[in-house]
């Protein structure tokens, strides 16, 4: 099976609970993951912790890199002091912190805040400590692993292969550029993959792996109610540029699967996917575009435990379709 794995800050401590509950599932054999962001720093750190240790040695990976983020975070100025979690839980929308973190990030750019070389990322030393290149790059036993990047002069994705993955790589894949600096690859100057390939599906039946793609989703689709504060119009603009790129991939399989169905296609030359998904929008749209910035311990084992029953239900209702049948609704992304 592959995995396609979506990007959305913290809240990417769903997909680390989704990853926990598939291997524990040892009837799946895994064959690739695409990631980008979020999704990104997991698939890399769970390809090397297969690699490393197999499915316990994953687990360990993922726990171990979670919870360095955490404690990083936990120094952030933009999280709740304790009475504003009192009053808004793990909301940071209405903190002074974020307000102040808002209005900068709208009206300076990160080249502007910070005019010198110096970069302020904390995510780099967290990548750094976790991350083994060698191991990725030489290890016969990793799986393939892709993961993307926006190149900022062509406006084009650019996907990382395994062989190709690095702390600077995994930097450009999260790269928010109203927050930080563009991350510079080989002459050329990357920002978040979020906007043109969240995740990236097609290099996973592109290189002819297994038919399934299983896509761990945090980024909700639907939404009924009209957003109308300001806060909850950004957070539905972020919902959408970061799941626009995903549903033009969905058009463009759904048109060849009815094109195998209909004959007017031949096979091997294209075959048939297998599309699946892990999601729990109903929960996870409860949250705002803050709570992305959120790395509060509690809030991440909350998630964590979203994603983890996503993936046990969906490996209880549909298990028995894997290789056999898509279970994923392409309507919703048509």
């Amino acid at each position: 099976m592959n995995l396609a794995l979506q990007g959305g800050g913290t809240h990417g401590a769903f997909t680390w609970g989704a990853l926990d509950r598939l291997l524990e599932d040892e009837r799946i054999v895994f064959d690739g993951v695409s990631g980008t962001s979020a999704g990104g720093i997991n698939a890399a750190i769970f390809v090397q912790g297969l690699a490393e240790g197999g499915r316990e040695g994953a687990k360990k990976a993922l726990d171990r890199m979670w919870r360095d983020v955490a404690g990083r975070l936990a120094m952030s100025p933009l999280q709740n002091t304790p009475l504003e979690k009192a009053l808004w839980g793990y909301d940071l929308t209405h903190s002074i912190a974020y307000q102040t973190f808002e209005t900068l990030t709208r009206v300076v750019s990160p080249y502007q805040i910070n005019p010198f070389m110096a970069e302020f990322n904390p995510l780099r030393q967290v990548i750094a400590d976790n991350l083994d290149e060698a191991r990725l790059k030489r290890d016969p036993k990793a799986i393939r692993l892709f993961i993307s990047a926006t190149n900022v002069r062509t406006g084009k994705p650019r996907v990382f292969s395994r062989t190709e993955v690095t702390t600077d790589v995994i930097l450009a894949s999260a790269c928010l550029p109203n927050v930080f600096r563009a991350v510079e690859i080989d002459g050329e100057a990357y920002w978040d993959g979020g906007y043109l390939g969240n995740p990236a599906i097609w290099p996973l039946y592109y290189e002819r792996g297994a038919p399934d793609i299983l896509l761990v989703q945090i980024n909700a689709i639907m939404r009924n109610e009209l957003p109308t504060t300001p806060s909850d119009i950004m957070n539905r603009l972020n919902e959408i540029s970061f799941n626009a790129s995903l549903m033009a991939e969905m058009r463009a399989i759904d048109f060849v699967q009815r094109l195998l169905d209909s004959g007017r296609l031949e096979q091997p030359r294209y075959r048939r996917i297998f599309l699946h998904c892990v999601e729990d929008e109903e929960r996870m749209r409860k949250f705002k575009l803050s709570t992305k910035l959120n790395g509060d311990w509690e809030f991440l084992q909350t998630i964590r435990h979203y994603g983890w029953e996503a993936a046990d239900k969906f490996l209880r209702e549909h298990f028995d379709t894997i290789g056999r049948e898509s279970t994923l609704d392409i309507q919703r992304y048509l």
